[in-house]
């Protein structure tokens, strides 16, 4: 049986099936193994010609039945390697392995481990270098080829069959029926077409990064289909994600010709790594604008947003494309933030509106921002940064009582965004935090903000909603920035 255990902690009745190399990890795994059997000086370390654009095609495209024959003869070389050699090589290989994999795949494990679900590698590549990996990143068993040795060194045989393909379904159906476990529960995860027999052997198969034929089945099949570089649900053409294809185009000269718009200080935007941007809401083109800065500091962003936006047919669907998060603010569900919490964890940025609305009558021209919860609690649960984002001047392209902005005017009215440095955050108090954000967001607008006014009649009626009926002395006790509930999220609307 091509089956290496590891730990049998008890016996489960459900298990995750994992491939390896553009599954859990971005490419090829080889070169890693490679570099360190050299280290050991069990190889040369000279580099195979072409080395570099095979691995590049290879993260492109994907496994192709021509790259497998030198994959499936390669173990001819290992004769004559000392046994120690390679396991200490890919004991040093699998500690690089572990601390890249893609940075969604540790929640997925988290997931199934909270199930009480065994955790299974199951990849082509071979038991030495592998078992190593599968220690390394916790899982239970791993499903593999085998090599055979003899006297402490390696005689360039295969001990069973090279699993790959139907092989590997069959040596995982194997496995199945020698651990108890139920296939109609499990899952399997693979970027391959050629691991298309393994997917359909479970009850939920899910196609990762996967390539175009994998892709044209997942969807024939109606399998998932996900990518753990990406928050669930965020979609790819091409193996990129629809934000990246668009940013190009996301200029305010072709967005938005109608509005100056004017960005400030986008560089504290950070680059890399997970981070919460925070914004002032005064209009509905808010998240046209805080868009346009998004694609400015080439970041790709995940909002969250109320479920009336989302349940729009058409445009619900975009925007959960592009990883929107869809609030449902009377359910008090902490989900939102869990998912909210994910992506961060995930190294991805998370745009929100911490009053959840935007402001109705007198509060409207409030000096003083309130703001819910769902950031500062975000900001402690991830340690992430929280960026400040002060934006002036859309109320007056799009004002909450037009069903439409204005792209008529000559005169284009002037918005400013102006991004601020990391808040200083206690992560003590939930409502002293949400304080400091929003007083970081009030530092960053124009003074007039803070100047405390009557407004008139006609600026008053701008605030509200067309055909708006209210009683306008009741508009207090809707002031957004108040939470009722703990699992209140603030939001883009």
């Amino acid at each position: 049986m091509s089956v290496t255990d590891i730990t049998l902690p008890g016996m489960a009745t459900t298990a995750a099936f994992f491939d390896l190399d553009r599954t859990l990890i971005r490419s090829s795994s080889a070169p890693l193994f490679s570099e360190q059997l050299a280290a050991q000086g069990v190889t040369s370390g000279r580099s195979i010609p072409l080395q570099g654009l095979f691995l590049k095609l290879y993260e492109e495209v994907g496994e192709m039945r021509a790259t497998m024959l030198p994959a499936r003869h390669a173990v001819k070389a290992s004769r004559g390697w000392s046994v120690d050699a390679v396991a200490a090589a890919a004991e040093a290989a699998a500690e690089e392995i572990a601390a890249n994999l893609q940075p969604f795949a540790e929640l997925v494990f988290e997931e199934h481990r909270a199930k009480g679900h065994r955790l299974v590698l199951a990849t082509t590549s071979p038991e030495p270098l592998v078992a190593a990996i599968g220690k390394a990143i916790g899982f239970d068993d791993v499903i593999c080829t085998k090599w055979k040795s003899e006297d402490g060194v390696y005689t360039g045989e295969h001990d069973g069959p090279f699993v790959w393909g139907t092989a590997k379904a069959d040596a995982v159906a194997e496995y199945a029926e020698a651990n108890g476990i139920r296939m109609s529960r499990s899952y399997a995860y693979s970027d391959s077409y050629y691991d298309a027999p393994m997917l359909d052997l479970v009850g939920n198969p899910i196609a990762v990064n996967p390539d175009a034929q994998l892709t044209a089945t997942a969807v024939l099949k109606g399998w998932k289909i996900r990518h753990l570089d990406k928050n669930d649900g965020v979609a790819k053409i091409a193996n990129r994600e629809v934000q990246d294809w668009t940013r190009p185009f996301m200029r305010p000269e072709l967005i938005a010709p109608y509005a100056d718009i004017d960005f400030s200080d986008v560089d504290k935007i950070p680059t890399e790594g997970g981070a919460i941007i925070v914004f002032n809401h005064r209009s509905y083109f808010d998240p046209t604008v805080m868009g346009l800065l998004m694609a400015k500091a080439g970041r790709s962003v995940r909002g969250l947003g109320k479920k009336e936006v989302f349940d729009v047919p058409v445009i619900g669907n975009v925007l959960k494309a592009i990883g929107g998060i869809r609030v449902e603010r009377a359910s008090g569900s902490d989900e939102p933030l869990e998912r909210a919490a994910d992506a961060l964890r995930g190294g991805e940025c998370v745009m929100m509106a911490p009053e959840g609305t935007i402001p109705r009558g007198p509060a409207f021209f409030d000096p003083e921002l309130k703001g819910r919860w769902g950031a500062a609690k975000l900001a402690a649960a991830t340690k992430v940064p929280v960026i400040p984002v002060g934006i002036w001047g859309t109320e007056k392209v799009w004002p909450r009582s037009a069903r439409l902005p204005n792209v008529v005017t000559l005169n284009r009215p002037k918005v400013t965004v102006v991004v601020g440095d990391p808040v200083d955050l206690k992560y003590r108090s939930a409502d002293k935090d949400t304080q400091r954000i929003m007083q970081a967001i009030s530092a960053l607008l124009p003074a007039e903000s803070q100047e405390l006014r009557t407004p008139t009649e006609d600026e008053l009626k701008r605030t509200y909603p067309p055909g708006y009926s209210g009683d306008p002395n009741a508009e207090h006790d809707r002031r957004p920035g108040t939470d009722t509930q703990t699992g209140t999220a603030g939001s883009a609307s």
